[in-house]
């Protein structure tokens, strides 16, 4: 009988115990339920809000309102879409917790002819049709007082761009004025017709204008128009290939500085996108910089063999191309906030910018972009030349040479003399225009502004940074480097708006072979010694062909003689053994790889299982030695 009572104590004891557990677990749950952890153990924190978001944030006068449209209760809705819808909701919460309420999320299920389906065509945003007919929406909408700002399209190719294009709405939805920048450029690219003269032109202009007008107000000043002025007003001037710029335009441009503004000046020794007629694409501003203490020659190209370009030639072959130069991330300025986050960007046909140290200014000098010390300076117009005949002739500095540089001060006007006379006017006179622009010519910049010089302007051309493909009917555009960064990165530094630097600037989902990378180049610099050695012995060679044939007959032209037969001879002797060095070097590098690619394997295939095996196994005999303890 006791035995029966104590049983039946166990019994209500362990179903009490059971229920006591479950209230346990519901009250924790319920209290950890108002709590919001997070633990983000990526490396550059992609899932976590950046700096610039959080300061963004907090400075929030106006409450906001993001509505995002999806549809969701669809089946036909590809699942790479359903998936980035939720990771989407995820982060867009975030907003909402980081802001301390003062940004609310709504996320709206547009049905097919539903009320929400009309909400989202009156906010403009984008459709998707998909095969079966129907469409889909997946847009985001900021509303603030009487400020909206719509993403048509929320692209799941440009996921790492994301924050960047929901905290842009949700500062621009907090002021009513866009700033305004002046683009000055003797390149198409606000569009255009397409002619022979003008191949790359369209109807659309290149991408980055179109990202610029997003955020401002964005004007065309054309070079060639008589009398071409700066506007007043623009908080930044953006001036990009300036050849063949008049004295006019340069004496605003001067002005503009001088006033206070903000200038933006990509220059090119060898611009490839410019289809105009003459001999030199060459483009500077050397009256200008001679004035600020820099030099850019525009004669001179930059070669760099740590950072050629993988290219396919006109016998499409693959080549490594010295002068189009992809930037790795040491290649950047990781103090300044411009360039801190960047990791890659192709510039095709570069120049070298140099401090001149000639005058006594008050301005800084900060290096943005710089090249390896593998680099060195050849005529820019060998840029039409091969690859090879480049690094026939080529010899590294073995120093590194500033591609973008960051100017800051005081800035000295380069006309001390007054403005520049214009056409028309008679031999010593000036016009009454230049006599009226004299009355408030400026000499020198009374606070401090700012100037950022970059050599080169062909990286803006749409195909350098951004690979288009077809979506459901949709063009998509995929960024694949930072040259679209850099720009926005400098206009929102010069414009003052460098909070949303540090939105942008967070890192990549991509992770490169660093150390395989590192074994190509320094096995790309031997091979470039033998290289050049096998040219010269050919010139040798020659040379002394030439020098034999000329003491030859006119009836042994055809013949060779015997001291030509044994030079033959040596020469194919010593090309067979240089030719052996190279595949040595091949070989060699790719056996480097290989054995790091096998260990690699090894750790990932065969050691970590093991290990987690041999772990797995102790823990059980722990656990089988401790059950057998009294």
């Amino acid at each position: 009988m006791a035995a029966g009572k104590s049983s039946i104590g166990k019994s209500l004891f362990s179903a009490s115990g059971l229920v006591l557990i479950l209230a346990v677990l519901v009250l924790v749950n319920l209290i950890f339920s108002r709590v919001n952890l997070r633990w983000d153990l990526t490396e550059d924190k992609l899932y976590s809000l950046s700096e610039g978001t959080e300061q963004i944030l907090s400075n929030i006068e106006n409450d906001v309102t993001l509505r995002l449209f999806v549809t969701r209760d669809n089946v036909n809705v590809p699942i790479t879409i359903r998936s980035y819808t939720d990771r989407l909701v995820d982060f867009l919460s975030e907003y909402e917790y980081a802001s301390d309420g003062k940004v609310q999320l709504e996320v709206i299920d547009t049905r097919i002819d539903s009320e929400e389906e009309d909400w989202a065509r009156r906010y403009g945003l984008e459709g998707v049709d998909l095969p079966s007919g129907e469409r889909i929406y997946l847009g985001l909408v900021a509303e603030s007082a009487d400020q909206e700002r719509a993403i048509p399209m929320l692209d799941p190719s440009a996921e790492k761009q994301l924050e960047y294009d929901v905290t842009r709405i949700i500062s621009m939805v907090q002021s009513a004025k866009k700033q305004k920048i002046a683009v000055v450029s003797g390149l198409p690219v606000f569009g255009g017709a397409r002619t022979s003269f003008n191949p790359t032109g369209g109807s659309e202009p290149w991408l980055f204008i179109q990202e610029l007008k997003k955020t401002y107000e964005v004007e065309e000043v054309s070079p060639s128009a008589p009398g071409a002025e700066i506007p007043d007003d623009a908080d930044l001037v953006m001036i990009i290939h300036p050849r063949g710029f008049s004295d006019g335009l340069l004496y605003e441009v001067d002005q503009y500085l001088v006033g206070g503004g903000s200038l933006l000046i990509l220059v090119d020794p060898y611009a490839v996108m410019d289809m105009s007629q003459g001999i030199s694409k060459g483009s500077s501003l050397d009256k200008l910089f001679s004035a600020w203490g820099i030099r850019m020659d525009k004669t001179k190209a930059l070669v760099d063999l740590a950072y050629a370009t993988r290219l396919r030639a006109q016998d499409n072959r693959i080549e490594n191309n010295p002068l189009w130069l992809s930037l790795r991330a040491e290649a950047f300025d990781k103090e300044t906030l411009i360039t801190a986050g960047l990791e890659s960007m192709l510039l095709p046909v570069a120049g070298a910018i140099e401090r001149v140290e000639e005058r006594d200014l008050d301005l800084s000098y900060q290096t943005l972009l710089r090249s390896s010390p593998q680099s060195g300076l050849i005529d820019s117009f060998k840029a039409q030349f091969s690859v090879a005949d480049i690094r026939k002739e080529f010899s590294a500095a073995d120093k590194r040479y500033d591609m973008a540089v960051q100017l800051h001060g005081r800035f000295p006007s380069a006309f001390a003399e007054g403005p520049p006379e214009t056409e028309g006017a008679g031999q010593g006179e000036k016009s009454d225009e230049p006599q009226a622009a004299a009355a408030v010519h400026r000499t020198e910049t009374q606070e401090a502004s700012t100037v950022i010089v970059l050599a080169d302007a062909d990286f803006l051309y749409d195909g350098y940074y951004v690979s288009r493909q077809n979506f459901l009917g949709f063009e998509m555009a995929s960024i694949f480097n930072d040259n679209l960064n850099f720009l926005l990165n400098s206009g929102e530094l010069l414009t003052g708006v460098d909070a949303l630097i540090r939105v942008r600037s967070r890192g990549t989902y991509e992770r490169p072979f660093d150390r395989v990378a590192a074994l190509e180049a320094q096995a790309q610099e031997k091979w470039l010694d033998r290289e050049q050695e096998l040219e010269r012995k050919v010139e040798e060679l020659n040379a002394k062909l030439s020098a034999l044939e000329k003491q030859k007959d006119a009836a042994q032209k055809l013949i060779l003689s015997p001291e030509q037969q044994a030079e033959v001879e040596r020469f194919q002797e010593e090309r067979r053994r240089i030719s052996e060095e190279l595949k040595e070097v091949r070989r060699n590098l790719r056996a480097d790889i290989e054995a790091l690619g096998s260990r690699v394997k090894f750790i990932n295939i065969f050691l970590v299982p093991l290990l987690v095996c041999i772990a797995g196994g102790l823990y059980a005999l722990y656990r089988r030695n401790r059950s057998r303890e009294p």
